[in-house]
């Protein structure tokens, strides 16, 4: 938690609570001790003529294997024929290394998710509850017509071998709207739970995203590929399984801008209009609209979510094994180091609790997991209060165990800075996941997960303690790393950034632009005190004497403390706009994006995708995109957001 402001409260009830689901078992769950850390800180076709054809179907070796659609409303494309080349599958790399760039059907699958995890028995979409597997094999459905390729990422393609001429294939849409099968894919849905609003929800799982499978690339990297709004799942409870080009826009952009702001995070490879409208109230006020429809393939080394674990120890006794099985895989997968560990590794560390026993991380592979977990989850949080993220619906199941950042829904960048700022509207009676409030929910999270793993008796409770400690601490040792860098100073200063951190929030200046003027600060103590404000006069422009008074304090102290520890100008300015980003991904700028894709003009997709990618430094003509947010964008369904899409 920013040590600078207090956190606001935690009683955030959902809007319909059920007494019957509003916590786990208690049989099996316990109250995880809360720590408060405020206070220290990847064929052929041919478009059907015949647009009054009554079914198309897929001719595979020979036979009618799979059913298309039906009618002309369906999907409008005859499949004469789905080609198994074997020649030229993969073109080496330029520098005769082993990664090359594959086209789709050479994709190197490696289904280790559905192979060593139980599964659901069932393979229909009835929505249920699915009892004792981690996922149910299921198969994209949403309807498809004329779809198109809005936009797409090239350096994903690279991480998945893939060839980048694949993209301008004519089937490449049609099959990443999922209505042509990749060779030798496995598609799922996983089961998950999670807490929302503080409130255990119980099942919730992938809804409307479904893992096509897994692929292994040149470097033994495993990634998985997801195509969010394809269709219904078991999970998908009484919603329809689809997206919205609208929040579609938003997920594919943020994906690719965080990746480009050096923050973990799930990526986005394409994203796909459904060429069909989706029905969709957008602030839940009894006002629905037809929106286009869009699906985003979505790449990461897992979608493992806190909650992937929960839901199996809310279900007592009989499904608490099933935890240690996926914390086994997960280890196995995913922290190979951790499974590897040694006593001669030295891990064994003491609890900063007075009268505590020694945790020996080197003798529980889950202790050190969940540790592990903890950690990186402290530096992601970290990170976004570095560049004014609010992920907006920090709930448990939206919770990598990676330590990503995952489920891009009504997030937002700080424009005028306040702590208090939630981009999400079911959020504002509350402001449970304000900006302010984020490391406190993340440390809560991290209780739940910790819970459970006690719960299926992986850890014990000074373990369990130790993972929350070690939180705390990561957070603050990250944060006032990013900080102290954010103003190129050479250590840290609390009272420093104290002081800058209510000035901002009291004058509502721009987070992003402050932070990228202040490095053109020159570090002369000798500047009059009328001219020290002039290059932040651009983020200060509306202000009062008293308040120019604080300012001109405020900048003359941090002069002082450049000066006093010898920091060079040039130098200076080089590294705080290293982390100090000229460009981030605005609400309003996806807006208008969107506003111009719905026309179907998707080159502001495109120029977005471009500019976000490379967030640090100065681009020629997109200066636009670094100017304050206009009066418009202060407006619902621009600065904020709901979670319907």
């Amino acid at each position: 938690m920013l040590s600078h402001f207090a956190p606001l409260p935690l009683q955030c009830l959902p809007r319909t609570p059920s007494p019957s689901s509003s916590s786990p078992s208690s049989s099996s769950i316990s109250s995880p001790l809360f720590v408060s850390i405020s206070r220290s800180t990847h064929l052929w076709w041919r478009p059907n003529r015949l647009s009054d054809a009554r079914r198309c179907v897929l001719l595979h070796r020979g036979r009618p294997d799979r059913q298309i659609g039906d009618g002309a409303g369906g999907r409008r494309y005859s499949i004469v024929c789905l080609m198994e080349s074997k020649t030229e599958a993969r073109v080496p790399g330029a520098d005769g290394s082993k990664r090359g760039r594959l086209k789709l059907e050479a994709l190197n699958w490696d289904h280790s998710f559905v192979r060593e995890l139980p599964g659901d028995p069932r393979t229909d979409t009835i929505p249920r509850q699915v009892l004792h597997a981690c996922y149910s094999r299921v198969s994209p459905s949403a309807e498809v017509e004329n779809p198109e390729l809005v936009a797409w990422s090239e350096s994903v393609a690279e991480l998945l071998d893939l060839d980048q001429k694949e993209f301008i294939r004519p089937d490449f849409p049609i099959i990443f709207a999922g209505a042509l099968p990749l060779k030798e894919g496995l598609p799922y849905a996983q089961c998950y739970g999670g807490h929302q609003f503080g409130r255990w929800a119980g099942q919730l799982g992938d809804g409307r995203a479904i893992t096509l499978g897994e692929i292994l690339n040149s470097q033994d990297e495993r990634w998985e590929l997801q195509l969010k709004g394809a269709g219904k799942t078991p999970y998908s409870r009484f919603a329809d399984g689809l997206a919205v080009l609208r929040s579609s826009i938003r997920e594919f952009l943020c994906s690719e801008a965080m990746n480009g702001l050096g923050i973990p995070t799930t990526r986005a490879l394409c994203l796909v209009t459904t060429g069909k409208f989706v029905t969709r109230d957008m602030f839940y006020d009894g006002n629905p609209r037809d929106e286009p429809g869009a699906i985003v393939c979505r790449v990461a080394q897992s979608f493992l979510r806190f909650g992937s674990y929960q839901i199996h120890a809310s279900r007592g006794k009989e499904d608490l094994d099933i935890v240690r099985t996926l914390a086994d895989y997960t280890i196995r997968h995913h922290f190979p180091q951790i499974g590897t560990m040694k006593k001669s590794d030295k891990l064994s560390l003491e609890v900063g609790v007075e009268g505590s026993s020694v945790v020996d991380l080197t003798s529980n592979k889950y202790a050190a997991w969940s540790v592990e977990i903890a950690e990186r989850t402290a530096s992601l949080i970290a990170s976004w209060q570095g560049v004014g993220f609010t992920h907006g619906v920090l709930n448990t199941d939206n919770m990598s165990v990676l330590g990503l950042t995952i489920d891009y829904g009504p997030f937002g960048f700080l424009d005028a800075f306040d702590p208090r700022y939630t981009p999400n509207t079911t959020d504002l009676p509350w402001r449970r996941y304000c900006f302010a409030n984020q490391p406190d929910i993340g440390l809560w999270n991290i209780g739940q997960f910790t819970t459970t793993l006690s719960a299926a008796q992986l850890i014990n409770n000074e373990e369990a303690n130790y993972a929350m400690e070690r939180y705390a601490n990561k957070f603050m040792d990250e944060y006032q790393s990013i900080m102290t860098r954010k103003l190129g100073l050479s250590k840290y200063s609390q009272q420093l950034i104290s002081d800058l951190l209510n000035n901002m929030a009291t004058d509502k200046v721009d987070y992003t632009n402050f932070f990228r003027l202040l490095s053109s600060l020159k570090a002369d103590t000798t500047i009059p005190n009328n001219e020290l404000l002039v290059p932040l006069k651009a983020v200060l422009p509306d202000i009062n004497q008293e308040r120019k008074e604080a300012w001109t304090s405020w900048v003359k102290t941090y002069l002082e403390e450049l000066v006093s520890n010898g920091i060079l100008d040039e130098g200076r300015k080089a590294a705080m706009d290293s982390v100090n980003p000229k460009y981030v991904l605005r609400n309003y700028l996806c807006q208008s994006a969107i506003d111009a894709a719905e026309q179907g003009d998707y080159s502001e997709v495109r120029r977005l995708l471009k500019l976000v990618e490379d967030p640090y430094n100065e681009q020629p003509r997109m200066e636009k995109y670094a100017g304050l947010p206009p009066e418009w964008s202060s407006r619902p369904g621009v600065c904020m957001l709901s979670c319907s899409s």
